[in-house]
């Protein structure tokens, strides 16, 4: 579709750069904002975005209590052009795979759980449909949030509560914690299940801070309307957890994945718990569009979403 002006035929769709623009100050709330993404000044966000007024014939951004929102056509715009961005993007990534001339790398961090337990199934397959270089980085879940956004990570896959804000998120699988202790300890003799208060009464042997297991631990007993000790130590594996209570140390959290071999042997039992929910789910984050980056990082999240 086309206008007329001075005789010469003008295009009515802005280009690609521009709309990009208009969605950044739909979701940033300024244009000074907005430009900072695009990495530009924000008297010359200001110019392109009034250019794109003149060349659409529409009023898209107008002035609000803090800062700048979008008019109900801006907004309109910005709806219509969300899968064309995703699929500029999408090309954007091939073409520059075709410049560097060599094959496909996919940077992965994940917290320990799913690096230990989960992942390798799902690399495995992946390796299956699709001849890609893998890294891998185990980190507890706080640092592979921070990796995605720093650009470290490609793909970064986490469990429990952790702040993925600014970052695209799927739940790809679902998971619980177990309290294990010592086939002597004192409550692997229990019957009844302990409740919130016995078990934070008690200094256990828990995962380090940013853990996700960690994170879910604590948020469960606070739900419960108790606050968990000071841990008697602090692990940074699920393996030195299992290995420290199998010791004799005291009862730890750990996914059940993790315990399973164990319990099913007897070198641990399961302590039965009341009043806590202690089920999380594993998320994958990324950076961009709500529809995954085309090519690996898409096929790996098709796997892990498929149970793998």
């Amino acid at each position: 579709m086309t206008v007329a002006s001075q005789g010469y035929p003008v295009p009515v769709l802005p280009d690609l750069a521009s709309l990009r623009l208009l969605t950044d100050v739909a979701r940033l709330g300024s244009i000074g904002a907005a430009g900072r993404a695009a990495g530009i000044s924000q008297q010359s966000a200001s110019e392109r975005l009034r250019a794109m007024e003149a060349q659409t014939g529409l009023v898209l951004v107008q002035r609000a209590q803090r800062g700048s929102e979008l008019t109900p056509m801006g907004r309109l715009l910005v709806e219509w052009s969300t899968d064309l961005l995703a699929r500029a993007d999408e090309i954007e990534v091939a073409l520059e795979t075709l410049r560097r001339g060599r094959s496909e790398e996919l940077r992965v961090h994940a917290s320990m759980t799913t690096a230990e337990y989960v992942l390798p199934r799902w690399l495995m397959r992946l390796r299956q449909v699709r001849q890609v270089a893998v890294s891998l980085r185990a980190a507890n879940s706080e640092e592979v949030v921070a990796a995605v956004r720093r650009g470290d990570a490609d793909l970064g896959f986490v469990e429990g509560p952790v702040d993925v804000a600014g970052l695209s998120t799927s739940v790809v699988g679902i998971d619980e914690l177990v309290l294990v202790a010592a086939p002597d300890d004192r409550w692997a003799r229990r019957r009844a299940p302990l409740t919130a208060a016995e078990i934070a009464g008690r200094q256990l042997t828990l995962r380090e801070q940013g853990s996700g297991t960690r994170a879910v631990a604590e948020g469960a007993i606070a739900a419960a309307g108790a606050r968990m000790a000071e841990p008697a130590v602090e692990l940074a594996t699920n393996a030195a957890i299992l290995g420290a209570v199998r010791a004799g140390g005291p009862p730890g959290f750990v996914s059940r994945r993790a315990a399973t071999s164990d319990l099913a042997m007897g070198t641990l039992t399961a302590v039965p718990v009341a009043e806590l929910d202690l089920t999380r789910r594993f998320r994958a984050a990324w950076v961009g569009g709500p529809r995954p980056p085309a090519g690996p990082v898409r096929d790996l999240l098709a796997i892990a979403r498929s149970g793998g």
